[in-house]
């Protein structure tokens, strides 16, 4: 995997917007049209929504980072490598509907398709392990992404995402034995020590959802 490459992108929209302000201009557009649900600081909510904007794509990298080691310690690497492939290649060859677009407002799009690929490979791995591949829970911030990028548009994306996971996993990724060992780690100290690193995004940057 090319995470270095995903990260040199990032740095790049930071740079962009650094010089062109431009998802500082978007957010400000969209404040005060925002779903209701979303719940913003009132002192700095123009504020609180760039800061989390910047740190959903931030995590993107350490998200596949942390996905592939996990796989490559259950024995299904070979299986979910591919996927995460796909998640870096959002960043790295976007989908038709999203080439030519820079900055860190664009690259929220392709930020929302890696988290929510991760979180649908997370969803296979409760079914499977009754806990996810990494205890990251981003629920709450892709709903807040998709609200950001818009229903029709982060549908379309959502598609992407389903059907990148159908065709690459299914049951059978997991009926092997490498995956019963991996199975009975789950509950070691260590696991839950390791599971203290990913602490739910939003709420870490005082952004809520009311469900």
């Amino acid at each position: 995997m090319n995470i270095a490459a995903v990260r040199e992108q990032i740095e790049h929209a930071h740079q962009h917007e650094s010089r062109t302000g431009q998802l500082k201009q978007r957010l400000e557009q969209q404040l005060p049209h925002l779903h209701p649900s979303i719940q913003l600081p009132p002192q700095d909510a123009q504020g609180t929504l760039t800061r989390f904007v910047r740190a959903y794509i931030d995590q993107v990298p350490e998200l596949l980072e942390a996905a592939n080691a996990v796989a490559r310690e259950a024995g299904i690497e070979s299986q979910i490598k591919p996927v995460l492939k796909i998640a870096e290649a959002y960043f790295l060859q976007p989908p038709e509907v999203m080439q030519g677009q820079v900055g860190l407002d664009c690259l929220l799009d392709e930020a929302y398709l890696a988290h929510r690929l991760v979180e649908e490979v997370n969803d296979l791995y409760i079914r499977h392990f009754q806990q996810p591949l990494i205890p990251v829970d981003t629920t709450v911030a892709n709903l807040i992404a998709h609200q950001l990028i818009g229903e029709d548009f982060a549908n379309q994306l959502d598609e992407v995402v389903h059907h990148s996971v159908e065709e690459m996993l299914d049951d059978e990724s997991f009926a092997v034995e490498s995956v019963e060992a991996y199975r009975n780690t789950l509950s070691s100290p260590e696991t839950g020590a390791a599971w203290k690193r990913w602490p739910c995004l939003s709420r870490q940057l005082s952004v809520e959802l009311a469900l």
